[in-house]
């Protein structure tokens, strides 16, 4: 089975696009966490009785972001996809965050994209353009879900689709110079 993580990207910088994975389906209590040995998805948490993932959540393939991951995405979709849904994404912005566990903190931005196939959020072209509170309720999320997990979470700031793009290719930059170095 091939590691998902390597599957290229396909970003298109102009149209602001790329392709994610889905790790977590939104809804779910249950964490899911890709597993590139196995090609499986493997449980890695429980959240707390009454919370659930506000978002499809899951990653960019071929990227790598400080926390030594492939960088973060949260997806809106019509309805929640599945565990290992591989899809085309709209980058909306970023949410540029920081987290502390143990005494040390490295950067985990989460990037806030919309499916391309989505019929709901197809006029939305950035975080500017979704409903309400939702940046605001997405951070809270994360404040709330690491605090749960004994780790410190803080939004530094929210950025627009070019951001988010930048971090994709920046990531990638970041994936090909560590593997450079293996």
């Amino acid at each position: 089975m091939p590691d998902l993580t390597k599957l290229p990207h396909r970003l298109d910088a102009e149209k602001k696009t790329c392709r994610a994975i889905v790790e977590t389906p939104k809804g779910k209590r249950s964490k899911f966490d890709y597993d590139p040995e196995s090609g499986l998805f493997e449980l890695g948490g429980l959240l707390a009785e009454g919370m659930t993932f506000p978002l499809d959540f899951g990653f960019v393939p071929s990227t790598l972001g400080e926390d030594g991951d492939p960088l973060d995405v949260l997806v809106l979709t019509d309805e929640p996809t599945f565990a290992g849904c591989l899809m085309q994404v709209r980058l909306l912005g970023v949410m540029e965050a920081e987290q502390t566990e143990k005494g040390q903190t490295v950067r985990n931005d989460r990037l806030l994209a919309v499916a391309e196939t989505s019929h709901l959020y197809e006029q939305v072209r950035d975080v500017d353009g979704l409903p309400g509170r939702v940046v605001e309720q997405l951070q809270q999320f994360f404040v709330n879900y690491n605090a749960a997990k004994g780790k410190g979470f803080e939004v530094l700031a929210v950025r627009g689709p070019n951001r988010a793009a930048q971090l994709v290719r920046e990531g990638s930059e970041a994936l090909r110079r560590g593997q450079a170095g293996q």
